[in-house]
């Protein structure tokens, strides 16, 4: 495809998208990304009340809120919600169980091994490579500053 029919299919594009009410978007997005982080903060209280400690209710919190998604994920209503809240649903817990889980569901008819080992962490793999490389970065970064 040369460099003019580019230009004329990018402008076909253009005018064939619905424009995407981005204000709208980006309020319900911080709505539903904040319901989940008062939600989260509900189950802190509770479990609080609930009379666990409150390290082990740190901990508790995160694995009630990836148990949930992957959950909602399995049977296939976090993908509803995710398409109604749009980015709201990105909430770094959430998100990164969904992105775990769905390809797993995805590719569990080809097997244990080339589906579900080989496509787990398609999606999430990349950002724990690249989170860990991240951490160690600025682990070394922060050490030499210290000794410095």
């Amino acid at each position: 495809m040369n460099e003019k029919e580019k230009q004329k299919y990018v402008k076909y594009a253009e005018g064939r998208a619905e424009k995407s009410p981005l204000l709208r978007d980006c309020i319900w997005a911080f709505c539903v990304g904040g319901g989940i982080c008062v939600f989260a903060e509900g189950l802190f209280g509770l479990y609080k009340k609930m009379g666990i400690a409150e390290e082990i209710v740190k901990s508790l919190v995160p694995v009630t809120l990836i148990a949930l998604t992957a959950l909602l994920t399995g049977i296939g209503v976090f993908d509803n919600i995710a398409k109604r809240a749009g980015a709201g649903t990105l909430v770094p817990i959430t998100g990164f169980a969904n992105s775990v889980v769905a390809p797993a569901i995805d590719n569990k008819a080809e097997g244990w091994i080339l589906g579900l080992g080989a496509k787990i962490f398609i999606i999430a793999g990349p950002v724990i490579a690249y989170g860990t490389v991240a951490s160690v970065v600025y682990g070394v970064v922060y050490w030499v500053m210290r000794m410095l």
